[in-house]
């Protein structure tokens, strides 16, 4: 889910075609930003050079009439079955109370029919789809604003062919500084919001297609026999003819479709029908027109030759041509925009999930749940984008690491998506595995076409993933260890009260609240307050905060128990969705209309902080306790996590052994 967006879960239908109209424009520059900019570098790049997985190359398609007809059918019936069918008409029906994308998607299947949690493959390859788009979220902001960059560098058409062979050796130089600059201030930028400009992306990209349409348009006029690659005969002769060659070269042709994931990922954001009527109206008439504007150019008997370098901006008249890629680069930074914050809100689901530490999450707008802010992930992606620009330097080096990462995505929601409709849909087995294994050849062709780009540079999605893989479930699982060894030292909470009662200790005044994982068990950090400072406050609360598997729990039902258990001891337990930021201060106000009524002012919240000790026993692996102990070292303090003020908190410390 992307936080730019301006009009956060609309869950509900529009009221009105004008309402319709409005957030499915809102629409525009957060759910297609991404599929959107894709003409910018797909169909280049499925006539330049490729190398297969031994670095061998492979033979570089010529200009020829079957050859173009041949990747424009597979585009043209690549969108329309991943995204048309696959996505927009099954996939996005497949929401959790609204919301979409894979860690969504598998929240709904994470229990099984009778209730008990999923084996660990499954819940892992979900774990792992998710892990790939932080690669996608990478890859996307460098190689989109890369590419429009690049237009720089493309000598604009002229009426003369022989005027236009070469650029501008000054303008060549400036693409790779111009992109870090641009990248940097991208994302120095975050730190402010989106709220504000999130109003004019839709526009902005209202304008892109409608730019991108126009441009084709004529090519088209000039050339219609382009118009015949809409029949898949041409697409199943190229496949056929090509043989191997064919075959990489559907590696290529999946970047026209990168921003599938994006429509299920951000429904929540403006509901399945505006993201429907926004594709059928104009996203794909433009990205059709388009497509088929640069296979008409590069038929061309004068102009194919020199549109071979770069047929997008070959489309261009040489007037508009630099207005082109002004109006490419505000594309392709909105597109930048709508993956950095997906990567924050799939982070915040991941925290709240209990597969990644604690990190900041600052919200940057009051109205606007969705709107947040993630300093140390802003930073990561960051680094991470320059030093992909600066070390691959072209868009045609950085589109061999692309494909992995979005179609290694597909095939999991594929196949996450065939165990809901099978539990929980109870689709028969020859009804979902017609549907869903339609979904997943598909799939699999285009990641098997991708696996040959390994050596290229598709080793660097894969490697991103398997790092963020193996924290999320190095963290869940150091999690579960540390809860075992904290339980096997506490103390049931019916023992403790009687406790009390016995030794009828010495009370002060005020409130003090005991944050804990386990509400039928007094909390550590009780116990050690109670053991070394013999008193208690004359009212305390065993506060649990638990996060549940839908994207939020509406304000009125969050406060779930509250429980006087008698001599001033409350025993509270709260929910939140995974998309929500936990609140203690708010809990503790909505005690106050069940009976319990608290002064701020007279509220200490005590915590625990462990220090790890790393042994050799059994349970993790010994590099894995050690990159836990790291972790829980550098994770945020659960005072900012649950939004506790610093001046209203105690720390106890102890040593845990792992």
């Amino acid at each position: 889910m992307d936080a730019a967006a301006p009009a956060p879960h609309s869950h509900g239908a529009p009221q009105t075609r004008r309402d319709l109209a409005k957030i499915a424009i809102a629409a525009l520059g957060v759910v297609y930003g991404d599929i959107g900019t894709s003409p910018l570098y797909a169909l280049k790049e499925c006539f330049a050079q490729h190398k297969d997985a031994l670095g061998r190359p492979i033979t570089e398609l010529t200009r020829n009439e079957p050859n173009v007809l041949g990747i424009l059918s597979l585009v043209f019936w690549s969108l329309v079955l991943v995204v048309v069918v696959k996505y927009i008409t099954f996939i996005m029906r497949a929401d959790n109370q609204g919301e979409g994308g894979i860690l969504a998607l598998l929240a709904l299947v994470a229990r099984r029919k009778d209730g008990k949690p999923r084996g660990f493959f499954l819940i892992a390859m979900g774990l792992f789809g998710a892990a790939l788009l932080y690669g996608d979220g990478i890859i996307t902001p460098a190689i989109s604003v890369l590419s429009a960059i690049e237009g720089l560098a493309v000598p604009p058409m002229s009426a003369a062919a022989h005027q236009a062979d070469q650029a501008p050796a000054v303008l060549d130089a400036l693409v790779v500084p111009l992109t870090v600059v641009i990248l940097v201030g991208l994302f120095l930028m975050q730190k402010r919001g989106t709220a504000r400009v999130g109003s004019v992306f839709g526009p902005a990209m209202f304008v892109w297609f409608f730019s991108i349409a126009a441009i084709g348009l004529p090519q088209i006029v000039r050339h219609p026999r382009v118009l015949l690659a809409i029949s898949p005969t041409f697409a199943v002769t190229f496949l056929v003819h090509q043989g191997r060659i064919g075959f990489f070269i559907l590696g290529s042709v999946v970047l026209c479709i990168t921003g599938g994931e994006a429509l299920y990922a951000d429904m929540g954001h403006f509901g399945r029908a505006p993201i429907k009527w926004a594709w059928y109206t104009l996203v794909l008439p433009s990205l059709i027109l388009n497509y088929f504007g640069q296979g008409a150019i590069l038929l061309s008997p004068t102009q194919g030759d020199i549109a071979m370098k770069n047929p997008f901006f070959a489309l261009a008249p040489a007037w508009f041509h630099y207005w082109l890629v002004g109006i490419a680069t505000v594309a392709t930074v909105i597109a930048s925009q709508a993956l950095i914050t997906g990567s924050y809100s799939l982070t915040q689901q991941a925290v709240q999930l209990g597969y990644w530490p604690r990190v900041t999450i600052k919200h940057t707008s009051g109205t606007a749940e969705g709107q947040i802010y993630m300093p140390e992930i802003n930073y990561m992606l960051m680094v991470a984008c320059v030093a992909l620009v600066v070390g691959f330097k072209h868009s045609d080096a950085l589109a061999a690491a692309y494909g992995i990462a979005v179609t290694g995505t597909m095939s999991i929601t594929t196949i996450l998506f065939f165990v809901l409709v099978r539990e929980k849909w109870h689709w028969g087995m020859g009804k979902a595995l017609g549907v869903c294994g339609l979904f997943l050849f598909v799939d699999l062709l285009f990641f098997s076409a991708n696996t040959v780009k390994i050596a290229e540079g598709g080793w660097v999605p894969l490697g991103i993933a398997a790092f963020v893989f193996t924290v999320m479930v190095t963290w869940k699982r150091g999690r579960y260890e540390l809860g075992r060894a904290i339980a096997a030292t506490t103390l049931p909470l019916k023992d403790f009260l009687e406790d009390l009662a016995r030794t009828k200790p010495h009370r002060v005044k005020g409130t003090a609240v005991f944050m804990t994982s386990n509400p039928d068990a007094a909390p550590p950090v009780l116990l050690h307050h109670f053991k070394h400072n013999k008193v208690l406050h004359e009212q305390v609360v065993c506060l649990s905060i638990v996060t549940h598997h839908v994207p939020e729990v509406p304000p009125a039902s969050r406060l779930d128990t509250l429980v006087d258990l008698g001599q001033g001891i409350w025993q509270v337990r709260a929910s939140y969705g995974f998309m929500q930021t936990p609140s203690a201060p708010e809990i503790m106000a909505r005690c106050a209309d069940r009976g319990l009524v608290t002064n701020r002012d007279d509220t200490s919240f005590f915590l625990g902080r462990e220090t790890l000790v790393v042994t050799d026993r059994k349970g993790m692996a010994r590099w894995r306790k050690v990159l836990f102990a790291f972790l829980s070292r550098n994770a945020r303090p659960a005072t900012a996590f649950f939004q506790i003020p610093p001046n209203r908190v105690v720390e106890f410390g102890a040593q845990i052994e792992l």
